[in-house]
């Protein structure tokens, strides 16, 4: 999974998956809960999504180190 930060003036306001299963089925839906979250906390601190682990595991890692790459 990877991916892609926007931030503009500290605050998070786009993220894109760049790399990973998404585009279709279950992980779509909860690719799509997942950012709607994150972008709601301003963090990659959001609880999984109900039968997709690995799918939220990954997205969370991967935007923390997104989020650590981009000094938010």
């Amino acid at each position: 999974m990877q991916v892609r930060v926007t931030l503009a003036r500290g605050r998070l306001t786009a993220i894109a998956v760049l790399k990973g299963e998404h585009r279709e089925g279950p992980s779509a839906d909860a690719l799509a809960r997942l950012t709607k979250r994150a972008l709601a906390s301003q963090n990659a601190k959001i609880d999984a999504v109900s039968g997709a682990t690995y799918t939220s595991e990954g997205y969370r890692s991967s935007l923390q180190s997104a989020l650590d790459r981009a000094g938010g």
